[in-house]
């Protein structure tokens, strides 16, 4: 276990939103978050991973170090990198400084790179007490998944 004074390795999955599970909000953790259920809506925000499993349905914004996704995913992404694996479906808005697109993975929406010279970090630290808003033209529409 860990002290209140330590911190989880980013690696350790400390946060698990199961298959039955379904959560809507804003979620911040030290370590890496899993979503094998649904996610409505909200926030999910790390410093370390986020992993979307193949049953995952995650509809909101995702701020993290890395982003996995192998199920569905509509929203806005703020990471470092994004892995789109086989089989996964993503809609929305990637803002991102190192992407992987897997065979047989479907991206509908804007990707947004940075180069590793860019002269600002990401910043992934932003305050969520605002909603992202996008331009009427990048946001995402009604799912028909859910």
């Amino acid at each position: 276990m860990f002290r209140r004074n330590e911190r989880p390795q980013p690696d350790a999955i400390e946060v698990i939103i199961g298959p039955r599970a379904t959560y809507t909000g804003a979620l911040r953790s030290d370590s890496s978050i899993r979503v094998d259920g649904v996610v409505e809506s909200g926030l999910l925000e790390t410093l370390a991973n986020v992993i979307l499993t193949e049953a995952a349905r995650v509809n909101c914004e995702i701020r993290a170090r890395n982003v996995s996704i192998r199920g569905y995913f509509d929203g806005v992404i703020r990471a470092d990198r994004v892995e789109l694996l086989a089989g996964c479906y993503v809609r929305g808005a990637l803002y991102v400084n190192s992407f992987l697109l897997d065979e047989g993975a479907t991206l509908e929406g804007e990707l947004h790179m940075r180069g590793e010279n860019a002269e600002e970090p990401l910043d992934l630290t932003t305050d969520a007490t605002e909603p992202l808003l996008l331009p009427d033209s990048a946001q995402p529409k009604e799912s028909e998944f859910f």
